[in-house]
């Protein structure tokens, strides 16, 4: 995945994932990669569509468990054809839209840490990064120390999924929240990643860190939303700034897409926006 196909860290991760899941699954039910067929792989999927996965995340799994095989049958690992015979649920485009939380739940979230806490103080500068520049959970875990320029007042911020890097200007409220963690929080260790863990062994955070710092604050909050971990305020601070009206190419910057298609989603749940449109009189045209 790597060497052959250049696919950046975040994704490689992520398949990995889903395949050593997948291999603890067969190994647990006594059966061997060589002798697997379509039908059992079909039914090991069917089964998590059964428990909590969606069609969007078995679609996921289905992707790299056929690279896996793919690979596989390359190496002499499995029977041949296999791979391509792995099906997946259809997917339709937008079927789902991004939802977030509205700025003034925002706001709320950012409340619930204004307190002396150590883990607030160190919550509310990852919450800032989220919700000021729609940043990914994988971008605020890889940033570093020597990312913040304090002297020009920058961040400098690498997307490992796009494998480059963008320098944002650091806003004030966000520059505050970071130094107020570094100065009275953060650990004094060799480690140069910006945000670690407060106990013992200190520690980069975890992707399962990540999650509820978000996710289980709004749940507290009485927020219901079909996703609610750190990816929901990247979808706040898209309409956010649409409402603003920044336009689709300035967003799709400030969020480092390679493509406005990307971007335009968020057109389609500006709903302000799309009633003017709605209630436009067309009476001098028809």
């Amino acid at each position: 995945m790597d060497d052959e196909r250049g696919l950046s860290p975040h994704t490689i991760a992520g398949r990995c994932w889903f395949v050593r899941k997948f291999l603890d699954h067969i190994v647990q039910n006594g059966q061997e990669l060589r002798a697997l067929n379509v039908g059992q792989i079909d039914e090991f999927l069917a089964w998590q569509g059964c428990h909590g996965y969606s069609r969007r995340s078995t679609a996921t799994y289905v992707s790299a468990l056929r690279s896996f095989f793919k690979y596989g049958e390359r190496q002499g690992w499995c029977r041949p054809g296999v791979a391509v015979a792995i099906a997946g649920p259809r997917l339709y485009r937008d079927e789902s839209l991004p939802v977030g939380p509205s700025w003034a739940d925002v706001r709320r979230l950012l409340a619930t840490t204004q307190t002396n806490r150590p883990t607030d103080i160190r919550d509310r500068a990852i919450l800032l990064l989220f919700a000021t520049y729609g940043l990914r959970a994988g971008e605020v875990r890889c940033l570093q120390l020597d990312d913040l320029d304090w002297d020009r007042e920058r961040i400098n911020l690498r997307r490992p999924k796009q494998r480059c890097a963008d320098t944002y200007p650091l806003v004030r409220s966000v520059g505050d929240a970071i130094l107020r963690y570094l100065t009275k929080v953060r650990p004094r260790v060799s480690d140069r990643t910006l945000f670690l863990t407060l106990k013992r062994p200190y520690r980069p955070l975890g992707c399962g860190a990540i999650w509820p710092l978000v996710g289980e604050r709004l749940r507290k909050m009485e927020i219901a939303l079909p996703h609610s971990g750190p990816h929901c305020l990247r979808h706040s601070c898209a309409s956010r700034l649409l409402s603003k009206g920044f336009s689709l190419k300035q967003i799709a910057d400030h969020f480092g897409h390679r493509s406005l298609e990307t971007t335009r989603i968020y057109a389609k749940v500006d709903l302000p926006a799309l009633r003017r449109v709605a209630n436009f009189g067309l009476g001098g045209v028809l």
